[in-house]
């Protein structure tokens, strides 16, 4: 599919100190395509330029050289923006509005009919799992979680093509991150591009298609994620779960096999593919039956500390 957001050789410096002032450079040369109808992962520790890159997107934040399109127009059409939805990783909102007048209002900032946005935003607190007898309360009175699930809302207000989420799981109780990981998924499913900054690798595997790594400020790795967790997991290794034969019956035959026994069989990994046909043979002599051969791949946390050295 065609790109929806292009960046190219993007740079950003800060100033600091007072009497001597040094730059900074947060973000160093990133140039990085993401095609759209998937979810991306951005991803990178703390201080890895995630959010500036993300506000530089958004026009929050100049950049010092280099540029970037969205939806194939330049960062600065403000006309584009009307095509893009955005929640930060610490939505701020005037306190005294309830989540209804929020919505309404933000509606109303991109031209929707008041019927629309009425039923707008009834779907959206909905679909983020905020309760029905929260909608009229004022935003102060409500916690982090809460207002995370209010921010995802009008993130969508627009029914935007592309969306950007700086960590929206950022103070969710486990039921309230699987209620966003549906709604992130439900989103590529109406073919809509999500480009998702978080922390929670768990929740980069189940959602990504594609991911980009951020060390200090440069990209350490890029491309579709299961092709990085298959490259990077060095020479290719094998798992064979059996079923119906206990680990001892292959342990003497395969001594330098990593061998665990599973319920009624045993998972055994090989180094080679050519070793599977070896221990089939092997297993069948004692009765055991196949389950499946599996590909290892490294896991994505593994993959993230070799790249980000964290």
């Amino acid at each position: 599919m065609e790109n929806v957001v292009q960046i190219t050789d993007l740079v950003k410096d800060y100033e600091t100190g007072f009497f001597k002032k040094k730059k900074v450079r947060a973000v160093d040369g990133i140039s990085l395509t993401v095609s759209g109808g998937q979810i991306f992962g951005f991803l990178g520790g703390n201080g890895a330029g995630k959010t500036t890159t993300i506000k530089i997107l958004m026009s929050l934040l100049y950049p010092t050289s280099g540029n970037a399109q969205i939806l194939g127009s330049d960062i600065s059409d403000f006309e584009m923006h009307r095509r893009i939805g955005y929640c930060p990783e610490n939505p701020y909102f005037y306190d005294y509005l309830t989540p209804k007048e929020l919505l309404s209002y933000f509606a109303e900032i991109f031209g929707i009919s008041p019927a629309e946005s009425k039923k707008r935003t009834e779907e959206l607190l909905t679909q983020v799992g905020l309760e029905e007898k929260d909608w009229n309360k004022q935003l102060r009175k409500f916690s982090k979680g809460m207002l995370q699930r209010v921010g995802l809302a009008q993130s969508l207000i627009n029914d935007p093509e592309l969306v950007f989420l700086d960590e929206p799981m950022s103070g969710l109780d486990p039921i309230g991150r699987r209620e966003v990981r549906e709604l992130i998924a439900s989103l590529r499913d109406q073919g809509k591009t999500v480009f998702m900054s978080t922390h929670i690798l768990s929740d980069v595997e189940a959602l990504c298609d594609e991911v980009a790594i951020l060390r200090k400020g440069k990209l350490a790795a890029n491309g579709r994620l299961d092709d990085l967790l298959t490259t990077h997991a060095g020479d290719q290794a094998f798992e064979i779960t059996l079923r119906g034969i206990a680990a001892e019956k292959l342990s003497e035959a395969f001594a330098d096999a990593d061998i665990v026994s599973r319920g009624h069989g045993v998972t055994l990994r090989v180094s080679d593919e050519s070793k599977i046909d070896t221990v089939l043979a092997e297993a069948r002599k004692h009765g055991g039956k196949l389950t499946s051969v599996q590909p290892t791949k490294q896991s994505l946390e593994e993959l993230f500390v070799s790249k980000t050295g964290e």
